[in-house]
């Protein structure tokens, strides 16, 4: 059983596509099936049941998963313990982030880490809050950046609360909203929401405030990330959305609109308690975080 085929088997599991698969170990499709093809013949077991339109892991796949991601983390900890004991940071930096990161700059601190430790390979992954979470505490990933309500905090896991921020009301530029300088969860409530799906951290920190004020709304629009899509659908007057006041600074052509009685979110740093690898170790130690000042600064 070699390394190679063990990051495979994780990589479809992850994807729950060959094809996918494939494109994250930038490998040919058919070269990837036939290493897991014989690896399932070494174990004796299926690890995944192939149909033209799904792929689906198995009860065996499950168990393997779990195995195999500690093997390999051990391997890539092992290589990066002997090279920190040499003075040098080597191996992988697994970064888990929300979209709407705010309060930390990120291509910023990447550049500044890069530059430092030129030999640590960056896997960045983009998901919710609570996937992410979730990520840090399997060791899927290591440092993650994330936002919950503030009836919320990070379990499981360490975590540093970085900057609280208030949402604001996200309108075309020709929306009746647009002229005005403030409105409350009240008035909003009459309009239609583009948002985040339901039981999604980004989408309770408005629930929760429309649900404290005795409030319903209607959502009509719901998308997997707050990015550019969404933009797109306030920009065309479809709905309106409600996102941090950081944030926003981020999207052009749209509108914002003050709200008094706005939804709070709460930025937090996670990471795993159990044995930071050096590269871990050194990305947090750059980052500039509140109450730190910033490396390379005058003392």
């Amino acid at each position: 059983m070699e390394l190679q085929q063990m990051r495979y088997v994780l990589a479809v599991a992850e994807t729950n596509s060959f094809t996918r698969a494939a494109e994250q170990c930038l490998v040919v499709q058919s070269a990837l099936s036939r290493q897991i093809a014989a690896l399932e013949r070494e174990l004796g077991a299926r690890l995944f049941d192939r149909t033209s339109r799904h792929v689906r892991i198995t009860p065996a796949g499950r168990a393997f998963v779990a195995a195999a991601r500690e093997s390999l983390n051990a391997a890539e900890r092992a290589v990066a313990d002997v090279a920190a004991a040499t003075g040098e940071v080597r191996g992988r930096l697994a970064l888990g982030l929300i979209p709407t990161v705010a309060a930390v700059d990120i291509p910023d601190a990447l550049s500044r880490f890069r530059e430092r430790y030129p030999h640590v390979r960056l896997d960045i992954r983009v998901g919710g809050s609570e996937e992410l979470v979730e990520q840090v505490r399997q060791g899927r990933i290591e440092v993650a950046f994330l936002g919950l309500p503030p009836s919320t905090r990070p379990a499981g896991v360490d975590f540093r609360e970085l900057a609280r921020d208030r949402l604001v009301a996200v309108v075309a530029p020709d929306h009746p909203l647009a002229d005005e300088p403030a409105v409350d969860l009240a008035r909003l409530s009459t309009e239609t929401f583009i948002d985040l799906p339901p039981h999604s951290a980004a989408r309770a920190q408005s629930d929760e405030a429309f649900a404290a004020a005795g409030l319903r709304r209607e959502v009509a629009f719901e998308v997997t990330t707050a990015d550019f899509m969404m933009a797109r659908l306030v920009r065309k007057g479809l709905a309106i959305a409600l996102l941090p006041s950081t944030y926003v600074p981020h999207l052009t052509g749209l509108a914002t609109v003050e709200i008094t009685d706005a939804p709070v979110r709460v930025e937090y740093l996670i990471w795993s308690g159990t044995g930071r690898t050096p590269a871990a170790t050194a990305f947090l130690d750059l980052l500039p975080l509140p109450g730190r000042r910033p490396p390379g600064s005058p003392g």
